[in-house]
């Protein structure tokens, strides 16, 4: 069915994707034509490494977590997807299969695109396909980031930057990943997670509340943290 996923104007859940940002109004209803709704529950698989199902997933509400599996088994966390991201862009430009798994972490709806059907609308808006690759090069620059600060930077400053992007600028927060998730994507083991969460804790820096629940004490000590070099 054509996608409802958005009740506050016309164009759906495609309006607050920003690689749709720049169309018209026709435009835009050109690409609500071509979408369908789906709604996937906690823990539901949305795909698997070797699925080529040429779809592209649009998250309107909820959270995804893209992740590897190494030769060992080990799960590495590669991203997760809120709303108004995208995910299963491999099929857009390559009849490669998936080499990822996307599990959803909290209930969530979204919009999907049959890949043939969104490139036939590509070739007569051609915007759309730059939109998409600015979209992936800035993924790309974030995976680049991300293994920089893997190799390159403490544990402490690992953390210590994800806790002030994740915040927003607010005090009180709740972390959008588990323990085991959310040290995967930092590129630690979850005992050292929890080491420096409780060492972030007992510094004044921080206070854990609940399983996910964080409070910012002392932001200028999280900062510096964050950009210590050492």
């Amino acid at each position: 069915m054509e996608c409802t996923c958005h009740g506050h104007g016309p164009y759906n859940c495609i309006d607050i994707v920003p690689i749709f940002h720049h169309l018209d109004h026709d435009e835009m209803m050109q690409v609500a034509a071509i979408t369908t709704e789906r709604t996937f529950s906690k823990g539901e698989v949305v795909y698997r490494v070797g699925d080529s199902r040429g779809e592209l997933y649009v998250l309107h509400t909820g959270l995804v977590k893209v992740y590897r599996l190494s030769s060992e088994g080990r799960e590495q966390v590669i991203r997760t997807v809120g709303p108004g991201e995208f995910l299963g862009e491999l099929s857009l430009f390559s009849p490669s299969s998936q080499t990822d798994t996307a599990v959803v972490l909290e209930p969530a709806r979204m919009c999907v695109i049959a890949w043939q059907r969104l490139r036939s609308l590509m070739e007569s808006i051609p915007s759309i396909a730059f939109k998409v690759m600015e979209q992936l090069s800035g993924r790309l620059e974030q995976t680049e980031s991300l293994l920089e600060q893997t190799n390159l930077m403490s544990v402490e400053q690992r953390l210590a930057r994800y806790l002030l992007e994740a915040s927003h600028g607010k005090d009180s927060f709740v972390l959008g990943l588990s323990k085991g998730d959310l040290a995967s994507l930092l590129g630690m083991t979850q005992e050292t997670l929890s080491r420096r969460l409780s060492s972030f804790h007992q510094e004044g820096i921080l206070e854990l509340q609940g399983h996910r629940g964080i409070r910012i004490m002392d932001r200028e000590a999280l900062r510096a943290y964050g950009d210590d070099e050492a």
